[in-house]
């Protein structure tokens, strides 16, 4: 469980902290919280971070993830998460800063945000009767760690604020999509790994390729459904 910090104050670019917890030693709070500068931090100014800017499962009918610029992206991003305007009462994701520098992003909100994954990707859906439009289930879509700071946890420390996260702002159940190989690409390992969610107290319900998994915490009895 995370630590709640009072108090509001500016830490290099977290605007307040009263919304913050500590997770295994990183800060972690909602991305309308951190500015978007520190967020653009987190993905850098190259490789497939910069170039995503957490729009795969955001794409809306009749686009394609070339069609857009990733000026686009980024301004859509902005958009998402509304950093820098603490008041707002939506966002789409967590930011996580170490000892005041901003070293992670995740990406969880209700699950028919995620308009592409409703549409495109069978990985959620194979094999199981969920209606796609129900906002009461949220997903953790991505995890993206910045350079320099990979291999310290980030992810975890993560997984275990997304689900307080979602549990805070009246989710029924959380799900994720982890990998199951260890045998990937950098480019795939943004969906986290079955570790991940484990250590945050998801279960498997569901396998739907040799590859993905479903996990997923309820929130209304504590077991996976």
């Amino acid at each position: 469980m995370g630590v709640t910090l009072p108090g509001v104050l500016r830490v290099c670019g977290i605007i307040s902290i009263q919304m913050a917890r500590e997770y295994n030693g990183f800060l972690i709070l909602p991305a309308n919280h951190a500015t978007c500068d520190d967020l653009q931090r987190i993905f850098g100014t190259r490789g497939t971070g910069h170039v995503c800017q957490c729009q795969r499962y955001k794409l809306r009918p009749g686009e394609s993830f070339r069609s857009l610029p990733v000026g686009e992206r980024e301004l859509r991003l902005r958009e998402q998460t509304d950093c820098g305007y603490p008041e707002s009462e939506t966002t789409s994701g967590l930011v996580a800063y170490l000892d005041g520098e901003p070293v992670g992003w995740c990406a969880v909100e209700p699950r028919p945000e995620f308009s592409g994954l409703l549409r495109f990707f069978r990985v959620p859906w194979e094999g199981r009767s969920e209606e796609r439009t129900d906002p009461s289930v949220w997903a953790v879509t991505c995890f993206f760690t910045r350079a320099g700071f990979r291999k310290r946890g980030v992810s975890r420390a993560m997984s275990q604020a997304a689900v307080d996260f979602a549990r805070a702002r009246g989710a029924r159940g959380l799900e994720g999509y982890p990998i199951t190989t260890k045998s990937v690409i950098p480019e795939e390992l943004h969906v986290g790994t079955q570790a991940t969610f484990l250590t945050a107290g998801f279960a498997e319900v569901s396998r739907p390729t040799k590859r993905r998994t479903v996990m997923r915490i309820d929130f209304s009895t504590g077991e996976p459904t």
